[in-house]
């Protein structure tokens, strides 16, 4: 068979993690403008072309490949890296290393043998030391100094992209927390709802009610994503970006501002909570077992863990000024008023809402 029997004029786009929420939205901006090839362990409807990828399996990866370039051929126009492990344990998983430090190095290997115009790695904001509230804003040359498992993996994953690139192009976006209309990010959607559910945690917080945490609306990370795609060869062969808002709200205006378009409140006192005292709190709540009958529903563990009250002070407020030098890209959108939107929609379908985020459903939705 040949190595060219792809015969579509469109830039050829190779998208790792499709089935995938970030992925799902990336085809559907691609879609008409490239032809889009899915890799998932899944398949992927909305791609022009799917193929299923095992990234822990170098013999999977090398398969999937060679079966890639007997129908598409050596020259891809980018590579968009979006698959990954993640959860909010906080603990260390075998899948971390297999998933993101492996999968990077197998998919790497595999690309060696393709032209490859540009690889696209999502990786997190995370990676870098956080800063403090009346410093100076994180930029992609602040030290990286991640403080729990899953940005301590994302950064290998970056080393492993940039020792084995070879003479592959390669932009790292370190993205912020991502939000929309209906969806956001997990310590968002939880603090969202436990004010939702006047939550006594709600009124709680171990740490700096300054200190805050830039987000991206996906649709401003759909457009920085379509423009690396666009500027492709006109980019720095080695090129690392931040990519987020750059305003970093804080912990009290969100609190203030959450339970006023929930409750109809013009404020919602939060309390300070001494670090030591949170973090035992948060142990004994994830560890201790409930003394009820095993008949009984026990529920969800906790969201709140003890890692996250270590981090309960840090502060990233980003300087995406990179981005929109090379890019000309900045964000049309900002988190403080978009909040009207995510509420409006929470207090519209709040069983619809609780399912997209992926939070546990208290006892009185479940009841109506």
């Amino acid at each position: 068979m040949s190595d060219t029997t792809n015969t579509s004029t469109q830039p050829l786009v190779i998208v790792t993690g499709s089935a995938g929420d970030i992925g799902s939205s990336l085809i559907l901006t691609l879609t008409g403008k490239y032809q889009v090839i899915g890799m998932d362990r899944e398949e992927t409807p909305l791609a022009d072309h799917s193929y299923t990828l095992d990234l822990t399996s170098p013999d999977d990866v090398k398969k999937t490949f060679d079966a890639f370039r007997e129908k598409f051929g050596r020259h891809i126009a980018a590579v968009f890296h979006l698959a990954a492990y993640f959860d909010f344990t906080g603990e260390d998983s075998p899948l971390y290393e297999e998933v993101n430090v492996n999968g990077a190095r197998n998919l790497m290997a595999a690309l060696q043998n393709f032209y490859v115009e540009r690889f696209i790695y999502s990786s997190t904001m995370l990676v870098h030391r956080a800063s403090e509230p009346d410093g100076a804003p994180i930029t992609e040359d602040t030290p990286l100094d991640p403080d729990w498992v899953y940005p301590e993996y994302k950064t290998k994953a970056e080393i492993i992209i940039k020792e084995n690139a070879g003479a592959m192009p390669y932009s790292i976006l370190r993205l912020a927390g991502l939000y929309d209309d209906k969806q956001a990010a997990p310590v968002l959607s939880q603090q969202i709802a436990r004010i939702y559910e006047k939550d006594l945690e709600s009124h709680l917080y171990p740490g700096d009610t300054d200190a805050g945490q830039a987000y991206v609306h996906r649709q401003d990370l759909m457009q920085a994503f379509l423009k690396t795609l666009q500027r492709r060869r006109d980019l720095p062969r080695e090129n690392i970006m931040l990519i987020g808002e750059d305003r970093a709200v804080s912990y009290g205006e969100l609190q203030d501002r959450i339970g006023e378009l929930i409750h109809g409140k013009d404020h919602w006192r939060t309390l300070r909570v001494p670090k030591p005292v949170a973090k035992a709190g948060a142990w004994v709540e994830e560890k201790a077992e409930p003394i009820i009958p095993d008949s009984i529903d026990k529920g969800e563990k906790p969201f709140i863990k003890p890692f996250m009250v270590d981090m309960s002070s840090d502060h990233y407020e980003l300087d995406v000024s990179r981005a929109a030098d090379l890019l000309d890209w900045k964000p049309r959108h900002a988190l403080y008023d978009d909040l009207e939107k995510l509420i409006a929609n929470l207090k519209k379908d709040p069983q619809g809402w609780y399912k997209a985020n992926d939070v546990t459903l208290p006892e009185s939705l479940k009841a109506s």
